[in-house]
């Protein structure tokens, strides 16, 4: 029989597949397949690919493997038969190994099914920061009655129809916030990958990787949300930070690594950024004497953006219909270029 692993059991339970779920997986693949689901637990942080010895024992000789990540063990016990591999996350940094590469299978991820819980995580800190949220928390953390400041003639309080954003990256996550934003009024830019002439619904301009630049100089608001590859780390760094606006506001849903931290403290400090909105960063989980947990002008995140009670439906979903092209010899969703890393 042709074999498919299914290893998407998470140290976090909300990671974790439910076993209707895994019904429906081997429901799509049929007759003739021995769908065998590894049961330990593993990291679902970051890029996956942490490795896995019951996985790995597992794959042998398998045509498919679905997990968190794609671990190099996997792909070396699998052998000629792999096929096949998709990663439950968006990320696949951690998965674009030698191995892989050399292995000549398919790689897809999970791009876009995060995207709308992420979308609305965006939109709710825009308006934590436009409607003066920060400072009150870090008045409310000093005891400290604030309405002489946000009540000045110079309050940062501002309303959301008339922020600027700058979307960095228009992939599913990037489409989801324009289409937010624009309901409410923003005007939304945006820059991606590559130049292109049509404008996802919500995006007023959308610029190549040479107009970042001039984009940042018009938004009110900078929105990360590209991939992590080696074009895009250190992508927001002290010149981008400098070009914002004075009183722009800065929001990281991609990866740490897109954005030069140090910078944005030093701009943070002087006064010339409004605050920020961190949902990533550069060292996971957040090391206690960061001086992000005490700074009035950040919000720190766990990297929780994507939580959500929907994502299982939506992943199984993508799942189950690429299982089906690859049964049919279709062209499949979410296929990453191993050379861009996305």
């Amino acid at each position: 029989m042709r074999r498919a692993v299914v290893s998407l059991t998470s140290l976090r339970p909300i990671w974790s597949i439910p076993a209707t779920h895994v019904s429906l997986i081997r429901e799509a693949f049929g007759a003739g397949w021995d769908v065998v689901q590894v049961s330990t637990p593993i990291s679902s942080d970051g890029d996956g690919a942490v490795r896995c010895t019951v996985a790995e024992q597992a794959a042998r000789g398998a045509e498919v493997y679905i997990g968190w990540g794609v671990p190099t063990g996997v792909i070396e016990a699998a052998g000629k038969a792999l096929r096949w591999v998709h990663t439950a996350a968006a990320g696949v940094g951690g998965s674009i190994t030698a191995e892989l590469r050399s292995s000549g299978a398919l790689l897809t991820n999970s791009r876009g099914v995060h995207a709308e819980p992420i979308a609305e995580w965006v939109l709710t800190a825009i308006g934590l920061c436009a409607r003066g949220f920060l400072g009150t928390v870090a008045a409310q953390a000093e005891h400290r009655w604030a309405k002489t400041e946000l009540a000045s003639l110079d309050t940062p309080i501002r309303e959301l129809s008339d922020l600027r954003v700058g979307l960095i990256g228009l992939g599913g996550i990037g489409r989801a916030v324009a289409r937010r934003c624009s309901a409410v009024g923003m005007h939304v830019s945006a820059v991606r990958h590559t130049r292109s002439r049509r404008r996802p619904k919500g995006v007023r301009w959308v610029g190549g990787p040479g107009d970042l630049l001039e984009m940042v100089q018009r938004s009110d608001v900078l929105v990360i949300a590209a991939p992590h590859t080696s074009e895009t780390r250190s992508l927001v760094d002290e010149q981008v930070l400098a070009a914002l606006p004075v009183g722009a506001y800065v929001l990281n849903v991609a990866r740490g690594a897109l954005l030069d931290e140090e910078a944005l403290l030093v701009h943070l400090d002087r006064g010339h950024l409004g605050g920020c909105v961190l949902d990533v960063f550069a060292t996971e989980p957040l090391p206690a004497d960061h001086p992000f947990w005490d700074h009035p002008k950040v919000l720190v995140s766990p990297h929780v953006s994507g939580v959500s009670s929907h994502f299982w439906e939506r992943e199984v979903e993508l799942i189950t219909e690429n299982i089906s092209r690859y049964l049919r010899g279709m062209p499949m969703k979410n296929v990453v270029n191993l050379t861009a890393g996305y």
